[in-house]
């Protein structure tokens, strides 16, 4: 048995323990990390030969989520976890950005890292672990890894910066911040923010940055004491002769190719600088080693153009956004559509608004079980001119997803406010870099086309950064698909005209400095202003009225003593409702039910037919029923659902009265007033105060309790009704 050994130190007053040597001995390297009682093992494997044949770095993380961690029995069929959830998967890539920059990208033998969490106190999130692990596993190991990485999430409640908030403080906080680092950068954000203001963001950046230093300590301690020699990364192959040779056919040609500002046109340019190598050197070159090459010479026409001349190969500057333009109301029959433009990238948004029944169920380890508002994003092969597999959503999808789903979150209504559930749906049409961006703005029109009260617009642009080894950058806003291909950051930022909603950072290098990502953010925050005006001028709030094939969600409050009453026993009273009206009926445990239909009419049958089972009769209140008896003394009229008054037959009419028949007979309707209540809960009703506006009631009738007579019936009440015997005639 192998000598386990522990480390650890304090993170915002919680111990974080890291140990090792206790379990997974036949891993690479492995440790287990403590946060609270938070439990995670993070285990490393790596492959001894490189594998062959392929021409990136072959990195996997898993993250498995085990219900047990949280004493929770998985909810499918099998009774086993199956695939990956989306918090899951979005966890893969929150470890996965930070870590892949800091490896060699010539390495070709396979990693896999396994985060596994066994216990979760669903108040210290497990996917801060996931990367802290992970650096420490590779720290651990012969890999040769530019880290440690540490990772901590920073929260603001009350104007005050909280480090690792808990999940139920985060739904307080102003923002959620995700800040990994290594000791000299920042090397990956991100971030939802309710319009968090740029100066704190700042700020909250900069207090995660210094707490790392702290964690990346720790796994120092770590690799100090149990760390493997590392190997020497691979050396970067460059034929020089096979670039000399490219560059005497295709030399001036590579600018003008890319010069042009369709995509379409330069891709086609492109390919056909492409054919002319292949066509001119296939004999001593392989087609693939051609295409590297070529890629080699259009990356440093780009980057040379960004960094000498501070201009962009479109002709665009260095802070101009491509052409934009905005259209919503697109499809006849959805309840919210929006088209965006911008440059060749085009996105279609489409909003959905359902019952809060149909809320998506979370089977995960967070405290949330429910989500009313749900963002799904679809990159179909032909938004790129290929033919390709169509399928599952990848890692990509469902992080771009995510990414504007928070994005938008802060502008959402409230459920109070708004009893739907809302899905968006954005789908790329085109291709040309920041289609998550362009999501967030087709989505925010289409909400407000869909008649979402949503608080204002939200825009997203993408960032871009071009450095060298001297130290010179160029920030860029708006990049287009060859900028984000050939340069070193991409970082997205959305928000209103009030603040910061949303920020996605990621980079090839070994991380930003505090000056760049400040310089980023301040940058972003005109572009968004910018293209927020565009889109005010297509819709600038949202529509007074929804669509007319939304369907229509009333809420209305009952007592939490008449559930039972609603929902009768074993259901069967709602589910009458439902059958009989066509709408939709939820009631949770506060007494809130919410009715839908896409006919106001059912809705507002389904309501009176609740709000008949609930409320009470009251004294001076006029009602209009049914006579449902008749009586020698009066008759029964039902006034609500459920339940009856006497009316006696002297209140019969404004006139002496003979016989109750005479007046009416079981059936009809009339209009009576409540005149009283007595201490039984008994109701006396009365039609001739409803015929004569100056009746005074006469003095209170008390009816015996040794009478057969027990008043009212209620109609839920499953004993058989008595026939009344009239009083005894002296």
């Amino acid at each position: 048995m192998a000598t386990s050994q522990t480390f650890e130190c304090e993170i915002a007053g919680r111990k974080l323990v890291i140990e090792t040597g206790k379990l997974a001995g036949q891993a690479t390297s492995a440790v287990t990390e403590k946060y609270g009682e938070t439990l995670v093992l993070v285990t490393l494997c790596v492959a001894e030969k490189p594998r062959e044949g392929v021409d990136f770095l072959p990195l996997t993380v898993d993250y498995e989520e085990r219900l047990y961690a949280v004493g929770k029995i998985p909810g499918s069929f099998p009774r086993r976890e199956g695939r990956p959830s989306q918090e899951a998967i979005l966890a893969c890539r929150l470890t996965d950005r930070p870590i892949r920059p800091l490896l060699p990208k010539e390495w070709r033998n396979d990693l896999q890292l396994v985060i596994t969490v066994f216990s979760a106190d669903q108040e210290n999130d497990p996917d801060i672990l996931a990367v802290i692990g992970s650096s420490a596993v590779l720290a651990m190991s012969q890999v040769p890894f530019a880290g440690p990485v540490g990772a901590v999430r920073v929260g603001c409640i009350d104007g005050e910066l909280v480090l690792n908030p808990t999940l139920v403080q985060l739904g307080e906080s102003q923002f959620d911040i995700v800040v990994a680092s290594t000791k000299e950068a920042v090397a990956m954000l991100e971030a939802g923010a309710k319009e968090a203001p740029e100066d704190l963001v700042i700020q909250a950046i900069q207090f995660g940055h210094q707490a790392n230093q702290e964690i990346i300590k720790l796994q120092e301690r770590l690799q100090q004491a149990f760390g493997k020699a590392k190997v020497a990364p691979p050396a970067k192959a460059i034929n020089q002769d096979l670039l000399t040779a490219v560059a005497s056919v295709i030399g001036g040609k590579v600018i003008p190719a890319l010069s042009h500002a369709d995509k379409v046109q330069r891709d086609d340019a492109l390919l056909a600088l492409k054919n002319q190598l292949i066509a001119t050197l296939e004999s001593t070159y392989s087609e693939k080693e051609l295409a590297a090459a070529l890629d080699e010479e259009i990356k440093h026409e780009i980057r040379a153009s960004l960094l000498e001349k501070k201009q962009r190969i479109s002709g665009r500057t260095l802070t101009e956004i491509r052409p934009l333009s905005c259209e919503v109301g697109l499809l006849p029959r959805t309840h919210g559509s929006a088209l965006f433009n911008r440059g060749n990238t085009q996105v279609l948004s489409i909003t959905t608004l359902g019952s809060t029944r149909k809320e998506q169920q979370i089977d995960g380890l967070g405290i949330e079980e429910t989500k009313r508002f749900i963002h799904h994003y679809n990159f179909p092969p032909f938004s790129t001119g290929e033919a390709g597999r169509i399928g599952t959503p990848g890692r990509r999808e469902i992080g771009h997803g995510a990414l504007a789903e928070r994005s938008l979150q802060a502008v959402l209504p409230k459920d109070e406010d708004f009893p739907y559930t809302i899905r968006l749906v954005s789908e790329v049409l085109s291709s040309s870099g920041s289609t998550s961006m362009a999501s967030v703005c087709a989505s925010s029109l289409s909400l407000m086309d869909a008649g979402v009260p949503i608080k204002t617009a939200v825009a997203g642009i993408a960032m871009g950064l071009v450095t060298d080894d001297k130290g010179n950058y160029v920030i860029l806003t708006d990049i287009e698909d060859l900028e984000d291909f050939n340069g070193d950051t991409d970082f997205k930022v959305a928000g209103t005209t009030a603040g910061i909603t949303g920020i996605q950072m990621d980079t090839k290098l070994k991380g930003l400095s505090l000056e760049v990502v400040e310089k980023t953010i301040r940058q972003a925050k005109d572009a968004r202003l910018f293209i927020l005006n565009k889109m005010a001028q297509t819709i600038a709030a949202s529509r007074p009225e929804m669509s007319r094939y939304a369907p229509r969600m009333y809420k209305i409050m009952i007592p939490t003593e008449k559930i039972g009453a609603v929902i009768g026993p074993g259901g069967k009273t709602i589910r009458s409702i439902t059958e009989s009206t066509g709408a939709t009926v939820d009631i949770d445990d506060t007494g809130t039910v919410v009715i839908g239909s896409n006919d106001e009419a059912s809705a507002r049958k389904a309501i009176n037919i609740i709000e008949g089972l609930t409320k009470e009769a009251e004294v001076g209140t006029i009602y209009t029923g049914k006579v449902s008896r008749t009586l020698n003394f009066g008759a029964m009229v039902e006034i609500l659902p459920g339940k009856e008054g006497l009316v006696h037959i002297s209140e019969l009419a404004d006139y002496h009265v003979a016989s109750v028949e005479d007046v009416v007979k079981v059936g009809d309707e009339i209009t009576v007033k409540v005149i009283d209540i007595d201490n039984l809960g008994r109701v006396n009703l009365s039609r001739r105060a409803v015929l004569n506006p100056d009746y005074k009631p006469a003095e209170r009738r008390e009816r015996s309790p040794s009478s057969d007579f027990r008043g009212p019936r209620d109609s839920r009440d499953s004993r058989p009704p008595q026939r009344p015997r009239p009083p005894r005639r002296d």
